[in-house]
């Protein structure tokens, strides 16, 4: 019985550091693109996002014939982004924001950058440059440094909207849980629609 209760507390310590672990890119690749919303096929962890009752993991559209003023409401406690035209709510998305110590701040700010393909300037991964291989995922240009053979690849952060410092929104990996270093990512589809339908100084509310 003591092993296996030693076992099982080993495990549950394996799981927890696994989800603290920072990833840009997805489980399946480290260059993303193709796992951004794994964590959302797992019943433990879906948000229950619908729309006209249906489920919508990904998030919903529904601005193209709406005008008026656009605003964007970031909900930490939802893990869900809401964009407003006129008052009206546009569209849905669910997010992934900051973890503890790199929490994304609560607070009423304004978009003041606009970059479609921005890459971070502090965080990335290290690879081998002969084999490709990750040997540092979590990457911190003010702590790591590529050493001989090995190449430092900024992370991307695709239809990038800044809105506080050098917090933003941005596409990246949605794992189910807060798991970014303070920035906000979106499913690469909701990313480019916010992207284009916020313009500069549109109100970023986080709450």
């Amino acid at each position: 019985m003591k092993k296996i209760t030693i076992l099982l507390l080993s495990l549950c310590a394996a799981l927890l550091s696994s989800c603290m672990h920072y990833d840009y890119y997805g489980s399946s690749s480290i260059y993303g693109g193709s796992d951004y919303l794994s964590g959302f096929n797992d019943p433990r962890v879906n948000r229950g996002l619908t729309h006209h009752g249906k489920p919508a993991p990904r998030g919903y559209w529904d601005g193209d014939s709406l005008t008026g003023s656009p605003k964007i409401v970031i909900r930490l406690a939802d893990q869900r982004a809401y964009f407003y035209k006129g008052g009206q709510l546009a569209g849905v998305t669910p997010i992934s924001t900051g973890t503890d110590g790199h929490s994304t701040p609560r607070g009423s700010f304004r978009v003041t950058e606009k970059d479609i393909d921005h890459v971070s300037s502090l965080y990335g991964v290290i690879k081998n440059t002969t084999t490709g291989q990750v040997v540092n995922k979590d990457a911190d240009t003010r702590k790591h440094k590529a050493g001989p053979g090995e190449v430092f690849e900024r992370a991307p952060m695709a239809y990038f909207l800044r809105f506080n410092g050098a917090i933003g929104m941005h596409a990246g990996f949605l794992p189910g849980y807060p798991a970014s270093h303070g920035c906000v990512r979106l499913p690469e589809e909701m990313a480019r629609i916010y992207f284009h339908n916020a313009p500069m100084g549109t109100p970023v509310i986080v709450e």
